[in-house]
């Protein structure tokens, strides 16, 4: 299975492209979309047509991307929900199937703890990806958005199978996790 990982951003969108088979992880590609300062319209557009080239390009099975976080500054956190919303455009009009993990969610998948910093994210995705030197920051967030899906796929899977039995004993399953 080959898995695109998207890290959304309105400047810089990262992606990485990981195969796994089993329980084996190889790199693929990765690298960044960049916008130019532009007007809002035109750098969606820009992260939608670099979505397109990713996925013609490297042709995954399935996507992955980072769930926005709030920050201090409501503006900000807008901003970033348009080019994380543009991202999604993209690969759901490549008829990608697309999970969302928060950031936590990944540093603790690739990391182990999820108040990890960046380099600590970038050391640990070149480790487990066998890289010959670091990826860029935004690159190795999509990365880890891939590795966070690939370990992660197998147990959502199962849970989804069981969705129905669940819900006729009046229990849900969402975003993988149980609710009573």
């Amino acid at each position: 299975m080959k898995i695109l990982g998207i890290d959304p951003g309105l400047r810089v969108t990262g992606f990485g492209v990981i195969h796994k088979q089993g329980n084996k992880l190889t790199y693929i590609a990765s690298g960044v979309i960049k916008t130019a300062d532009a007007d809002l319209p035109q750098r969606l557009k820009t992260i939608i047509d670099g979505i397109a080239e990713v996925i013609a390009t490297y042709t995954p099975d399935c996507a992955a991307i980072e769930k926005v976080f709030v920050n201090v500054n409501p503006q900000s956190t807008l901003l970033l929900g348009q080019a994380r919303g543009a991202a999604i455009c993209g690969l759901v009009t490549a008829n990608l199937s697309v999970a969302e993990y928060t950031a936590l969610q990944v540093k603790q998948s690739v990391v182990g703890h999820g108040k990890a910093q960046k380099a600590q994210v970038q050391d640990m995705v070149q480790r487990l990806l066998m890289l010959s030197g670091l990826p860029g920051t935004d690159a190795a967030d999509a990365l880890g958005v891939a590795i966070c899906h690939a370990h992660s796929a197998d147990t959502l899977a199962a849970l989804n199978k069981l969705a129905p039995t669940l819900g006729k004993k009046g229990l849900r399953v969402r975003g993988g996790r149980l609710i009573g």
